[in-house]
């Protein structure tokens, strides 16, 4: 028969590493949570001071003519008619479930209808954010260490990128490579041509931001021990680079990744707006515009969520680089 007290002790004992991670991860998911129903908070009661009323986005704006007994029915059916705390309880209630009910303007499930402009969004933030890394890591590894000159134009070129806005570089993209050029279409149209203008419009001012990041934080990995050591060792200059810098430059920049797509979620609005193509900002203006208030609940949150996900998988890209981030 086994003795219990040997069973006590043969069983496994939780690594503290893997228990720090753990915790780290329940905190993360914890976070996030609140933030989410924060957001949902702030949304609530700030559309609600919005002048008009919600009714006429219902019945399809201030022109409808509506009857007031209709007005009244609306109100009933849509839980319009009860105090401003009750109708907040019932959202939130919903918004646990994920039910975020019908749009008022276009009568459709609001879930469904966001959840398929998402992936468009996805793919052009995405994107953006891969060719700004590519552009970033492109013009510091080519510029630095090559003397004061070539310096001073990746410095330029970043700063310039990083100042430019994206309604003003959106217009000067449209005008030189489809007005003068003829090479891409004005406007977002199916397939790889049309993602180029908005793609660049969201990269540039990003890759000019990473760019002065990384072209610090590459001019202090030259200077530590490991560097001397490897070029010691008979190690090329690409190799230093490549093996060695890279790694620790980069850091800053990955960190910096997660507030870079919220960034870049954010600039979708105009982006989306200016080429005409469909995805959560345009689909976020429009609701707003109009007051469809679970569209634009609905578009909010899922951005969020999206935000949160993003930052806690550079987070982990962080730990996973850098050891010592998960020891601090």
């Amino acid at each position: 028969m086994t003795d219990p007290s040997n069973a006590v002790a043969d069983r496994p004992v939780p690594h503290p590493a893997r228990l720090r991670s753990l915790g780290w991860l329940a905190r993360r998911v914890g976070g996030g949570v609140f933030v989410l129903w924060m957001v949902a908070t702030i949304i609530f009661f700030a559309l609600r001071l919005i002048p008009g009323d919600p009714v006429d986005a219902i019945l399809g704006g201030p022109g409808s003519q509506a009857s007031a007994e209709a007005v009244a029915q609306i109100r009933l059916d849509y839980g319009l008619d009860q105090p401003l705390i009750v109708q907040y309880v019932v959202a939130m209630s919903k918004l646990v479930v994920a039910d975020f009910g019908t749009s008022y303007a276009l009568k459709v499930d609001v879930a469904s209808y966001v959840l398929a402009q998402l992936w468009s969004t996805l793919v052009l933030t995405i994107a953006s954010l891969v060719v700004a890394w590519v552009l970033a890591l492109g013009v510091t590894f080519m510029t630095s260490g090559r003397g004061r000159g070539a310096r001073g134009v990746g410095s330029a070129l970043e700063l310039l990128a990083a100042a430019v806005p994206h309604f003003w570089l959106a217009s000067l993209l449209i005008i030189l490579l489809s007005n003068m050029l003829n090479w891409l279409p004005p406007i977002s149209v199916p397939g790889p041509l049309g993602l180029v203008l908005p793609v660049l419009t969201l990269a540039l001012p990003l890759a000019g931001f990473l760019g002065q990041l990384m072209r610090e934080s590459l001019a202090n990995a030259y200077e530590q021990p490991f560097v001397l050591s490897a070029r010691a060792r008979g190690e090329g200059e690409w190799g230093v680079r490549l093996r060695h810098v890279l790694r620790h430059a980069a850091l800053p920049g990955i960190s910096l990744s997660g507030w870079a797509f919220g960034s870049l979620l954010s600039g979708a609005v105009v982006v989306e707006t200016i080429f005409a193509r469909p995805g959560l900002g345009r689909t976020l203006l429009s609701a707003v515009t109009i007051r469809d208030i679970p569209v634009v609940t609905a578009v909010a949150l899922l951005s969020a969520l999206t935000f949160l996900v993003v930052t806690v998988a550079t987070d982990i890209i962080d730990r996973l680089v850098d050891p010592r981030v998960a020891n601090q």
